[in-house]
């Protein structure tokens, strides 16, 4: 007998012990029982076979900023099945049971890191960020003879790097919201290293890099700065190391970050690489909490929209813009939708375009170019005019 449902306690093992199958990774018993204590076995999905588990999906609780203000997400990770029970379509039954359960829940957006995109494509989530890597020689390290502020090295102390985190991370959508946990257990462990911060003359904390100095390579793990003199004193530190590093890796940056731009010598080592999947699971609830650009007058967008396992968020919508830029959306009763192609007043994608866009991933003129975004050429100009124009970036991984 097949069975869908979250885990119970005494099922957290069974959960740990596929993911170390599926991934490649084993723990030690202490981890293990650490790994257990943080796990909620409600947010855990599997997919039972004769009472045992064949496969199963985490869906975390989290929140990520979108134009500036934070929501609610559910964070899809460690999908995985035992190789005896693939390719029978459980993870796709998994998928759709989590995007209910998000829904039901008030998480309105998912994220995940894809093993493949193609892959989770088909159910809905698309490409919302990149980011990208930077190799530095020493002598192109920038040289800032004079800077304003201060750098001192710092534990890591989460409050102080979050007062810098925070309102950095507001500037893009798809950044995440962390709290003590998220620093301490993932951002610390994953990146490690030191801290370094910058302060600005009136002793207000500005900017930080997490960092390690091995073998004469620097690597960051993470930057962030609030403006450019903090930029400039956080390179002017790194280019401090010279006689200890021959190489400066910057391991993420945002997608749309110009350093080689503003070097010296902008031919250095830098890759962009393809990261994070979102999607939108309940498009009426997510509009309800995004901010469009305000026009000071009332707007009116209509889409026709497709999801295949959301059937929820299929049909036709008018999205109600107010002059301050809030909105709502009104789902257009039957009778009233037209013919399909027919409506110049109307736009047609599905919901992974859709979540690109408003995510600021991608831009609508550029999905109508593409053929992702059909309608009449005039009506996507008034979607390219009146979604923010905001990029996306996730400096975290889970």
């Amino acid at each position: 007998m097949d069975e869908i449902r979250t885990l119970r306690q005494d099922e957290l093992d069974d959960s740990i012990t596929l993911s170390c199958y599926a991934f490649q990774y084993d723990v030690t018993p202490e981890e293990r029982e650490q790994r257990k204590r943080r796990m909620d076995p409600d947010r855990i999905w599997g997919y039972f076979v004769d009472g045992n588990m064949a496969a199963k999906v985490h869906i975390h609780d989290m929140r990520m900023y979108v134009q500036g203000e934070p929501i609610r997400m559910g964070g899809v990770a460690s999908v995985a099945t035992w190789p005896e029970y693939r390719r029978k379509g459980m993870v796709s039954q998994l998928l759709q049971k989590g995007l209910q359960a998000m829904k039901e829940d008030g998480q309105t957006l998912s994220c995940l890191h894809p093993f493949a995109v193609s892959f989770y494509r088909k159910y809905g989530w698309e490409l919302y960020t990149d980011y990208k890597k930077y190799e530095l020689k020493a002598a192109q390290l920038p040289a800032y003879e004079h800077t304003e502020g201060r750098i001192e090295r710092a534990d890591r102390d989460w409050q102080l790097l979050d007062r810098v985190y925070s309102r950095y991370a507001r500037q893009y959508n798809g950044t995440l919201v962390r709290d003590e946990s998220w620093w301490q257990h993932t951002v610390f462990k994953q990146k490690g290293g030191q801290a370094a911060v910058y302060y600005d003359d009136a002793g207000d904390p500005r900017g930080y890099m997490l960092y390690k100095v091995k073998n004469r390579v620097m690597d960051i793990g993470e930057m962030a700065f609030l403006d450019e003199s903090a930029r400039r004193g956080l390179w002017r530190f790194i280019a401090n190391h010279d006689s200890m590093c021959d190489t400066v890796k910057l391991l993420q940056a945002p997608g749309d970050d110009e350093l080689s731009f503003l070097l010296p010598d902008p031919r250095i080592v830098q890759e962009t690489v393809a990261y994070f999947s979102a999607r939108i699971v309940d498009f009426e609830r997510f509009v309800a909490q995004y901010t469009f650009e305000a026009t000071g007058r009332e707007e009116r967008l209509e889409v026709r929209l497709s999801d295949r396992y959301a059937p929820w968020n299929d049909g036709h919508f008018t999205v109600c813009i107010n002059g301050d830029g809030r909105a709502s959306v009104e789902a257009a009763a039957q009778g009233e939708t037209g013919a399909e192609g027919q409506d110049n007043s109307r736009v047609a994608c599905d919901i992974q375009t859709m979540t690109a866009m408003l995510m600021g991933y991608k831009r609508p003129a550029f999905m109508f170019k593409a053929g992702r975004l059909s309608g009449s050429e005039q009506e996507t100009k008034r979607w390219e005019q009146l979604v923010p124009r905001r990029s996306s970036y996730l400096p975290d991984y889970y």
